[in-house]
């Protein structure tokens, strides 16, 4: 892989790793090696420049769906509550607690 191509192959597997929620001990390695594989074909292919074309829109396309979670996480931070804690923490927000109801167990009596 020279040139372009090195770097678009660079560029994919940085993307991926940065998107990869286990570390980089745990992740699978079979993963990096089918890219690999991928961009070796196709180095050589007839339609080397549509794929370096398509793997730099992965790259933007990878580039900007983490860019959208940590704007997401950030400004909309209620997004990865269920329903009930959702609505109190609203009520928190403009300064209301939200009533115990009997059974719930947070009251202490069940």
């Amino acid at each position: 892989m020279a040139g372009q191509h090195g770097q678009i192959y660079r560029s994919v597997v940085r993307e991926v790793a940065k998107a990869s929620i286990s570390p980089r001990s745990r992740r699978n390695k079979d993963i990096s090696s089918n890219f690999r594989a991928i961009f070796e074909n196709n180095r050589r292919a007839d339609n080397a420049q549509t794929f370096d074309r398509d793997m730099e829109n992965v790259v933007t396309f990878l580039r900007s769906q983490r860019e959208y979670k940590a704007l997401l996480e950030r400004y909309n931070p209620l997004i990865d509550l269920s329903g009930e804690e959702r609505i109190e923490a609203t009520a928190r927000r403009v300064g209301l607690n939200m009533p115990l109801l009997p059974g719930d167990g947070k009251d202490g009596t069940e």
